[in-house]
């Protein structure tokens, strides 16, 4: 890529995937797709990320500053110390508090959010506007609501797609393991598509009832946002989903960083 200077790396970590972006300035050079493992160690990390860099034509000697949401905890240290190591940068770790004022949040308990959860609210108000809804298709289906005034007012947590379609495949001891993809029809003629539809379409039908539901609690309407590996195959079904951004949890870690002065 040529670039000499690399300003920000953003580190999302996820139950199921972690994604790994680089930032210049407020662009997104690059960014990776990694299977999340609990056990990885800081020195694994480190090596796992060299290549990647290299791809790329950077050097992790190249990052200035870091930051990083996790829902994992035991990865979070380790993947700070790799940083630390490969880099020299310390990573500030994303939550309600880190986040200052970029998050307003009327919640009980907003140390309890999710830290990709806030990354996600930070970075939807600010390329959306107020009011706005994210839904996260990830191991849950996470759906956060920031309402007119732009405060962070909960959300909702369900079991993810693939979650759902795993369970059903371990336990129906006929059924098959399918692709996730959308049917043509809603009425399956096979097991196969009868299966698609319930688990994909489903999945579209229970998230559009549910913005729904928010709206009807909220009195008014916003803009939906659809983030997560498996947007891209929800959001074509969906009648309330706005838009796809992949890399609105990146983005919020990059305005939570740069606000914090990193």
């Amino acid at each position: 890529m040529g670039l000499v200077t690399i300003m920000l790396l953003a580190v999302d970590i996820g139950n199921t995937q972690t994604v790994v972006g680089v930032y210049q300035g407020s662009d997104l050079a690059c960014m990776w797709r990694l299977a999340t493992n609990p056990t990885t160690t800081a020195d694994e990390v480190r090596v796992m990320l060299l290549p990647l860099f290299e791809s790329a034509g950077l050097s992790p000697s190249q990052v200035g500053r870091a930051a990083l949401a996790s829902v994992v905890p035991q990865l979070t240290d380790a993947w700070r110390r790799a940083i630390r190591d490969a880099s020299g940068a310390e990573a500030l770790v994303c939550s309600a508090a880190s986040a200052g004022g970029l998050f307003e949040a009327d919640y009980p308990h907003p140390d309890e959010i999710g830290a990709d959860r806030v990354a996600d609210a930070v970075a939807a108000k600010a390329r959306y506007g107020a009011p706005v809804v994210v839904v996260d298709f990830g191991t849950a289906t996470n759906i956060e609501v920031i309402d007119a005034q732009g405060r962070f007012v909960g959300g909702i947590i369900a079991p993810g797609l693939q979650t759902s379609a795993q369970t059903l495949f371990s336990r129906g001891a006929q059924l098959p393991a399918i692709s996730l993809t959308a049917p043509e029809h809603p009425i399956g003629v096979s097991t196969v598509t009868a299966m698609q539809s319930g688990i994909v379409l489903g999945e579209v039908d229970r998230v559009d009832g549910l913005v729904r539901r928010i709206f009807a609690q909220l009195g008014y309407e916003g803009t939906v946002v659809a983030t997560g590996g498996l947007a891209p195959l929800i959001a074509p079904h969906s009648q309330v989903i706005d838009s796809v951004d992949g890399e609105l949890t990146l983005e919020g870690l990059r305005l939570i960083a740069e606000a914090a002065g990193l």
